[in-house]
């Protein structure tokens, strides 16, 4: 009988989660695909491009809302078998309300693990094709940079033409093993720099013992400088913030690439912050299961749904700024970066841990 009614728990919990989480990517797929019909509207492409572009994309928002996701469902699973008279069966049969809630919490802690394993990766590759094909649509770029296994490139305007940089990787300041090229407008090289290291902390490189070519009726000129400086559209903190789409690397990847992902030039800073986010996330979870029994085995009588939906939603709301504030507050260096991820997780175990006790004595 304790297997059938486990079964029947994790099943149906299940159930409404994935019910929820395809709710919830309806709605996405939908206004997200309006904002994507209005960038193709001017190029000569089928509705089914936006409409896959929304549905490549709409996974990366759902992992952003899984804990709000998770608190609707765990609230919508327990009203539903509180005014079914379920949750007074399960009570007859010896399933108390911490016993419920313990079996909830614990496939909600592990959902959380299982999304940061095996769907993560995917919704980060899912973002990294995502944004490589807008761009490729996007015809008003003059500028970008792009970061590979091959190094740093960047691309941006030149007096009457255009400036292609490349560098192996990025150290502190500094560009590693840099190659410059000046291009008129019709592509032609008019320019060409190699140098060792480049100094990028600010809007005008420094750039020393270069080799320097420039073309001259069609011949290339050989110098030596031992210093030069240009301007360029980008310095180190414009460079580094363009690291901080994190959403293209997985769990996974920052597990396992973390070293080379600090070789490649990512903020060592910043990569723990990301990696401590996406550690919290089956705490993070577990305790939004917590609020959720609160709200809902408080009684076994029936009540209106509306209500406690509402509450919940104001309550989702008011955790979710929280979590933005202590963040924010740990991001402007008033409290730990870590303590400020954290600290969300720390509060909300205390409250659920009172009112677990307190629904369990009901």
């Amino acid at each position: 009988m304790n297997k059938i009614i486990l079964n029947y728990l994790i099943k149906n919990f299940l159930k409404t989660f994935f019910i929820t989480i395809l709710v919830f990517y309806s709605f996405g797929l939908i206004l997200n695909l309006f904002e994507e019909i209005e960038f193709f509207k001017d190029l000569e492409e089928s509705f089914i491009t936006p409409l896959v572009i929304t549905s490549i994309f709409v996974p990366s928002i759902i992992i952003q809302l899984i804990p709000f996701i998770i608190f609707i469902s765990s609230m919508w699973f327990m009203l539903k078998i509180r005014n079914n008279k379920d949750l007074l069966t399960l009570k007859v049969y010896g399933y108390s309300n911490i016993k419920i809630f313990c079996i909830l919490a614990f496939t909600s802690f592990l959902m959380g693990w299982l999304i940061l394993i095996i769907f993560n990766p995917i919704t980060a590759s899912l973002t990294k094709f995502y944004e490589q094909t807008k761009s490729g649509y996007s015809k008003d770029v003059v500028h970008l940079a792009s970061f590979n296994k091959n190094g740093i490139w960047i691309k941006e305007p030149f007096k009457n033409g255009q400036r292609i940089i490349t560098a192996e990787e990025l150290q502190g300041v500094n560009l590693i093993n840099v190659t410059i090229f000046n291009l008129d407008n019709n592509f032609q090289i008019i320019e060409k720099i190699n140098t060792d290291t480049v100094n990028i902390s600010s809007k005008e490189w420094i750039i020393n013992d270069a080799n320097y070519l420039k073309e001259r009726d069609n011949i290339f000129e050989k110098d030596n400088l031992s210093s030069l400086r240009i301007n360029s559209m980008y310095d180190y903190e414009k460079i580094t913030n363009l690291f901080k789409n994190f959403e293209t690397i997985s769990f996974l990847e920052l597990i396992l690439n973390y070293d080379e992902l600090i070789k490649f030039g990512y903020n060592d800073e910043i990569l723990k912050q990301i990696l401590n986010l996406q550690l919290s996330l089956p705490f993070f979870l577990l305790m939004m299961t917590g609020l959720a029994s609160i709200f809902s085995m408080n009684t076994l009588k029936n009540s209106s749904n509306f209500s406690y939906i509402t509450l919940g939603l104001i309550v989702s709301v008011l955790t979710f700024y929280f979590k933005d504030l202590s963040l924010a507050l740990g991001k402007t260096d008033r409290i730990p970066i870590i303590l400020s991820i954290w600290a969300p997780v720390l509060v909300l175990s205390f409250f659920t841990l009172i009112g677990i006790v307190q629904i369990n004595e009901k």
